[in-house]
């Protein structure tokens, strides 16, 4: 056989020099050690270290658990960076730096950019390559990117916000700079957003060779029967990053800017909505963390000790349509010539597409979920953001985890083959379709809201904010700060209520003088307490929640059940050189087909549910402010009951298609022989 890398035994000609080529090496070093008999490279089974330093204690480290530490403490940090901090200081780094959602969506956008135009030839190339040692590159580019992503707040100067603003009901003397409208300018804070995008890029650019390279270099370098639960591993553990990265940014979004970026001089604390945290600090963090990994990676050889017999004893099942055969008569892959007629033999392999289309409608359910799960519960269930933030990613990343595991570890211990696995998938999504159901009896009703479910009191009309009660108060509706008024009636600003003052007890605020304020629900006779508001809104009757977040969490657990046995189903139907360049290719469609185009669907959806929105004095739409909830349920609910339903159709069209490559009784017998000679 021509060619170096990884060759699976199952297919050699009766002419080749496999047990030549694979015999015992020096003692400490393993097999391998010799030269190849054809004019390719030879794969490389050496010790660990830098080239003739080898260290003993390293050498503790050089085996496929070791690689699984680095590569998982890899994939967290990228997911602490990526899905954690980034998505989290976007709303900072708008008011900061001056950009509407429109630009902060395209700085968010740039990582998948990145990525699609870069994984495939990233996946090609690296295939032949020293794998560990695109991690490395991995490793430096995602802190590179991390470090770029931090500098704008070095050189943007000291924070300008302007005066107070004031939240209750002002007379039409009072001085209000806020309440006219000024044709907007170009800030020269908008320039800080090339250096944002450059950041993105660059953490895609280093993102891409992990669950590509990396992925298949675990699969290589363990038995078969032990590859799913590695997997699933690895990306559990990429799955702890988000967790990190949202509490670690939510602590450190309540502490202050610091060092260069003072605040002004008028004093804000955290319920000011000018408020900016300290977003940059773990960014700056991440980037010397992440570059510390280089050196783990950087010091693995090219295969782990073993690779050859692990490989050797693998039996193959890529799906028999001609495709290994090309790639090995032809040896395609040797060289860049090859990538074109390399994506055709992947296109045309219908088990691999029609995984590909079943993971990425599975992609874009996940992370149209990710995206807006918290803005569901808060909306449905009446809790504040930050409660359904932190309720959303308890429901998330655990279930989503643990939904990996259980699949790699049922996968291993049941041995399963290439069209097992692809079943348990089909078993795995029915589950998670019925899950799915939740929405129906879980939804609950919107609580009364003056101007947009109820009058004020009989005046005014629905969906007008503004009543004779307030129509003095020169209320802006680009502040949304909703109180709950005594007569149980959600209200959209303390101004709004028409409150005229406040009183801070023991550091709880409470609204007086409300002259939009009905008759008080609460049975207390006092005068006073018949015209209060607290901040806030109103508590929901509806108790429901518990009950959501059980099913929503078993529905994620059999979603993510099939990510795992996916990956490794892919990696066993295509030709053994193309498995680094099989999941490029299905990252690639992944991005394209799910994880873009999710959050849009969902975004879509959500706003055709919204009945208030927010309409500045400019006449600017902005964001929505309140919600049908039974609409934004059955409308969440029939886009993942469609996109399950077209997993399963994919999934069952790939057993379909399925075709196991004919293992005869000379080929069995010769595989028994390449082992022994390895043995030997």
């Amino acid at each position: 056989m021509k060619g170096g890398g990884i060759e699976n035994p199952a297919f050699d000609t009766p002419s080749s020099d496999f047990g030549q080529r694979y015999h015992a090496g020096p003692a400490g070093v393993g097999a391998g050690a010799a030269a190849p008999a054809g004019p390719g490279p030879c794969p490389e089974e050496g010790p660990c270290g830098w080239g003739p330093c080898t260290p003993r204690a390293l050498q503790f480290c050089n085996n496929s658990e070791g690689y699984l530490a680095a590569y998982s403490l890899l994939a967290i940090f990228q997911g602490i960076v990526v899905n954690g901090l980034i998505n989290i200081s976007i709303s900072t780094i708008e008011k900061r730096y001056e950009l509407n959602s429109s630009l902060t969506g395209l700085i968010s956008a740039s990582y998948d950019i990145a990525f699609c135009l870069l994984s495939l030839f990233v996946s090609y190339l690296g295939e032949r390559g020293h794998k560990p040692r695109w991690l490395a590159f991995s490793a430096f580019m995602l802190g590179l990117g991390s470090l770029v992503f931090s500098l704008p707040h070095f050189s943007s100067g000291k924070y300008q916000y302007g005066g107070k603003i004031e939240d209750t009901c002002q007379t039409a003397e009072t001085t209000f700079v806020n309440a006219t409208c000024s044709a907007s300018t170009s800030s020269p804070l908008r320039k800080y957003l090339y250096i944002f995008i450059l950041g993105q890029l660059l953490l895609g650019v280093g993102g891409t060779p992990l669950y590509t390279l990396g992925t298949s270099f675990i699969d290589d370098s363990v038995p078969k029967h032990k590859s799913s639960l590695y997997i699933g591993v690895g990306y559990a553990m990429s799955l702890l990053g988000p967790a990190i990265g949202y509490v670690l940014g939510g602590q450190l979004l309540q502490v202050k800017l610091l060092f260069l970026n003072y605040f002004s001089s008028t004093k804000v604390d955290q319920d000011d909505p000018r408020w900016l945290g300290a977003w940059w600090i773990g960014f700056l963090a991440c980037f010397f963390a992440i570059w510390l990994l280089i050196i783990p990676f950087s010091c693995f050889p090219k295969h782990l000790p073993g690779t050859a017999k692990i490989q050797a004893e693998k039996i193959p099942e890529t799906h028999d349509d001609g495709g290994q055969v090309l790639v090995q008569t032809n040896d395609i892959g040797q060289s860049f010539k090859d990538f074109p007629i390399a994506l055709l033999i992947l296109l045309r392999n219908p088990v691999l597409m029609s995984l590909i289309v079943a993971s990425s409608s599975e992609a874009l359910v996940a992370t149209g979920f990710a995206t807006f799960l918290p803005k569901f519960i808060e909306n449905q269930f009446g809790k504040s953001s930050s409660f359904s933030a932190t309720l959303g990613g308890l429901v998330l990343i655990p279930g989503a985890a643990l939904g990996q595991v259980i699949s790699g570890v049922l996968v291993s211990k049941r041995k399963m083959d290439c069209k097992g696995i692809i079943k348990f998938t089909i078993g795995t999504c029915s589950v998670a379709l019925i899950l799915n159901t939740v929405f129906l009896f879980a939804k609950c009703g919107n609580e009364p809201f003056a101007g947009v479910s109820e009058t004020y009191n009989g005046t005014g009309t629905l969906y007008n904010l503004t009543a004779p009660c307030n129509a003095n108060c020169r209320c802006l509706r680009s502040i949304y700060y909703p109180v709950c008024g005594s007569d149980e009636v959600q209200y959209f600003s303390p101004c709004f209520a028409g409150c005229a003052s406040y009183l801070l007890n023991n550091m709880k605020k409470t609204y007086h003088n409300c002259s939009c304020i009905g008759k008080s629900k609460r049975g207390n006779g006092s005068e006073d307490f018949l015209y209060e508001a607290v901040p806030g809104k109103c508590p929901t009757q509806c108790k429901f929640l518990p009950l959501f977040l059980t099913f929503f969490f078993f529905a994620v657990v059999f979603t993510f059940m099939a990510t795992t046995p996916t990956t490794v189903a892919i990696l066993r139907c295509v030709p053994d050189k193309q498995r680094s360049f099989a999941l490029g290719v299905q990252l690639l469609f992944l991005r394209l087909l799910g994880t873009i185009p999710g959050p849009i669907l969902f975004g879509v959806a959500i706003d055709n549910s919204c009945t208030l929105w927010d309409i500045d004095e400019c006449e600017t739409k902005g964001a929505c402010w309140v919600y049908d909830n039974e609409k934004m349920a059955y409308l969440l609910m029939g886009i993942s009951a469609a996109c399950k339903i077209v997993t399963i159709i994919f999934v069952v069209m790939a057993v379909y298609f399925y075709k196991p490559p004919p293992l005869t009784k000379a080929l069995q017998q010769k595989t028994s022989e390449k082992i022994s000679a390895i043995h030997k």
